[in-house]
């Protein structure tokens, strides 16, 4: 009778404070089996997991890195102040960080560019109206003018 009693008022508290009794269970142990898994297998799950966070991590640095070294050679291609957020970037990599093969391939080839636009026949040939070839025989003509003339000097 006692027993009938404590269950169905027992219940109905129980429903009435939603079950927040301290009920003494395994945790850890209730945890697992949750899972379908035992400890160990557990705790090495567990281990995996972290594991791969530390390396989704670490692969996560390294672009952050490769990012910030494209951003800091374009910041001193175009004379742009340093950041400091990006060198902080290059140095918590673990890894050794370049620019990628396609970007400095296409960086050479801007300062192939660069070079010969900053040379004297560079700056005359981008501009819009100049016949590069009627400066050069215009330019001969004149060298060969000097020599004739230099030829017929008497001091000389």
């Amino acid at each position: 009778m006692a027993f009938m009693v404590k269950h169905m008022i027992g219940g109905q508290l129980k429903d009435l404070t939603g079950g927040l009794t301290d009920e003494k269970s395994d945790g850890e142990k209730g945890e697992a089996s949750a899972k379908g898994m035992t400890q160990e297998e557990l705790e090495l799950y567990q281990q995996q997991l972290e594991e791969e966070k530390r390396e989704r991590d670490a692969s996560f640095a390294q672009r952050k890195a490769e990012r910030a070294t494209v951003r800091s050679h374009f910041r001193e291609k175009y004379r742009l102040p340093k950041n400091e957020l990006d060198d902080t970037q290059i140095q918590a990599a673990t890894q050794d960080v370049e620019l990628p093969t396609e970007l400095a391939k296409m960086i050479a080839e801007d300062n192939k560019d660069e070079q010969h636009k900053q040379s004297v026949l560079g700056q005359l040939s981008s501009l819009q109206h100049v016949d590069m070839d009627h400066l050069k025989d215009k330019a001969q003509a004149t060298l060969e003018e000097l020599k004739n003339s230099a030829e017929k000097c008497t001091l000389m």
